[in-house]
């Protein structure tokens, strides 16, 4: 019988795009994986996508103790009546739920994997109360695998858990990325002239790229601030991303430039971005945290160039001079000296685009983060005395 593996996040969509294809992975190559989530159609997708069984849970995004009294006890019965022998949970909410859930049921495996921290941005109140949630989370866990190097020292230093469980499978990513998929050939001329055609973009325009949740953590206030001082007509700026007014919205003056200059293009959320990247020229992402953003290793792939800032993940993707530019955190004014300079250095920009796809394909590509994660999962079956797939 093959050993049950959980794999749970707290929105089904991160289990179908940010774990894409690496739940059928995992079946054809010894377990039987079951995906747990919030309820919802994209829940259903990832079954049919990745042939596994699937099995709702509410969980919330938000700080809302009483709501998760109940899910770990939804999870907790789940999981007695499933008898995982590893239970692997992604993003904080799902974390702490899992983790608490699996460790009340004995669980032999309990892993959780960082892929970024809210509480980095936090203070006051709010700070201590994540802090709190993580260290329940990591000392409930029996492994924790950040996600990128900067991710492991930040953990460590802050004392949120222990060195001891602590690993970064591969290079970092928690998927790694499809090369063969985000390969700028696979989007033809014709599609392109249709996408530019649609988006009023001319085939001699600079098009800069963000593609991302429109909040303020990831830099749009910034980004915007430094976009409006660039006043080259054919010179655009393509956001590809939702707003989340709820949850962090962006500054008023920011709103209202995206809405009033014309060489801001917002197309809002894109189930497949690669016609996006196929039409730019830059990737911007000046995130203010990250785990380790597929984004930026989607763009490389995609031989485009990025600008991102000195946070974990972006600097371990991008060398400084190589395949991008890296500027120091919530800094509009480096961000714009940044943007002038790889519009008008020809030559500069030309040698990053020729190290951009390389330098993802040789340290991020999806199978060498599957075999290393499959690898961790029979070594730890072997050190709990489990069936060895």
């Amino acid at each position: 019988m093959k050993p049950k593996l959980l794999r749970v996040t707290t929105v089904p969509e991160s289990l179908k795009i940010l774990l894409k294809g690496q739940h059928k992975f995992m079946s054809t190559n010894g377990f039987e994986v079951i995906g747990v989530s919030s309820a919802g159609s994209t829940l259903h997708e990832v079954s049919k996508e990745e042939e596994i069984r699937v099995i709702e849970i509410e969980m919330s995004r938000k700080i809302t103790p009483i709501n998760d009294f109940f899910s770990v006890y939804h999870l907790y019965k789940v999981i007695k009546k499933e008898k995982p022998i590893i239970v692997h949970s992604h993003t904080p909410k799902a974390g702490i739920v899992s983790m608490l859930a699996a460790k009340l049921a004995n669980v032999p495996i309990r892993l959780h994997t960082v892929a970024g921290l809210p509480l980095m941005e936090a203070t006051g109140m709010k700070r201590k109360v994540l802090n709190f949630v993580e260290k329940v989370t990591y000392a409930c866990a029996t492994k924790v695998y950040p996600n990128s190097k900067g991710l492991y020292e930040f953990i460590v230093n802050q004392e949120l858990g222990s060195s001891v469980k602590m690993k970064v499978i591969a290079n970092g990513s928690s998927n790694g990325i499809d090369t063969t998929y985000f390969d700028s050939e696979r989007i033809s001329e014709e599609q392109r002239r249709e996408l530019r055609t649609k988006l009023n973009i001319q085939k001699a325009d600079f098009v800069f790229v963000f593609v991302g949740r429109l909040v303020g953590d990831k830099g749009i206030n910034e980004l915007i601030d430094a976009f409006s001082k660039i006043k080259d007509c054919n010179v655009k700026l393509l956001l590809v991303g939702g707003l989340e007014p709820d949850l962090d919205p962006l500054f008023k003056h920011t709103i209202n430039e995206i809405d009033k200059n014309s060489n801001i293009i917002s197309v809002g959320f894109q189930r497949d971005v690669r016609p996006y990247f196929a039409v730019s020229n830059c990737l911007v992402f000046p995130s203010y945290r990250e785990g380790f953003p597929n984004v930026v290793m989607q763009a490389g792939a995609m031989a485009l160039p990025s600008i991102v800032s000195n946070i974990n993940g972006c600097n371990e993707i991008i060398e400084e001079g190589i395949n991008g530019t890296i500027i120091p955190l919530k800094d509009a004014d480096s961000l714009f000296e940044s943007m002038l300079k790889i519009l008008n250095d020809k030559s500069w920009r030309n040698q990053l685009v020729s190290n951009a796809r390389d330098k993802i394909v040789s340290r991020f590509e999806q199978q060498l983060v599957w075999d290393a994660l499959l690898n961790e999962y029979n070594n730890l079956l072997i050190e709990n005395k489990q069936h060895n797939v």
